[in-house]
């Protein structure tokens, strides 16, 4: 009896020891692939600068057009990240502050370094424009 069980309680550790294998293999497969798909609109040339400067210091971990990253970044195409939950002010902190991760699993998120405040007014602009495009937002 004492042999079933301890050959029983292998196989479960075994099973189970496979099944977290698979599902830690997935999310390494998986890191940095896109979070969300999004509608990428044009960009107009007063949002160029933007653009340019949120490829430039954010699209490492929110990915290209602000879609996120597996494991890496959140999206900040997103309903999280809309003006009436996170409002511009609040993007302008993270960047020149950091902040504590408290929506998505992904860890703080450092502060931007070397970056003016035009510099986040540009990408913020930048941001709500890909979120306006997709239905976040304010309408208009």
């Amino acid at each position: 009896m004492l042999k079933n069980l301890a050959i029983v309680t292998l196989l479960m550790l075994f099973v189970i020891g496979i099944l977290y294998w698979q599902k830690s293999a997935s999310n390494i497969a998986g890191k940095g692939e896109p979070i969300v798909s999004i509608i990428v609109p044009n960009i107009p040339s007063n949002l160029q600068v933007g653009n340019n400067l949120f490829d430039s210091k954010c699209s490492r971990c929110h990915g290209v057009n602000a879609v996120g990253k597996e494991g890496i970044g959140p999206p900040l195409v997103h309903k999280i990240y809309e003006p009436n939950h996170h409002a511009d002010a609040s993007f302008a902190l993270a960047a020149k502050n950091g902040v504590r991760s408290h929506h998505w699993p992904f860890g703080n998120m450092p502060p931007i370094g070397d970056i003016t405040n035009s510099e986040i007014d540009e990408i913020i602009n930048y941001i709500r424009y890909l979120q306006r495009a997709n239905g976040i937002g304010f309408p208009g």
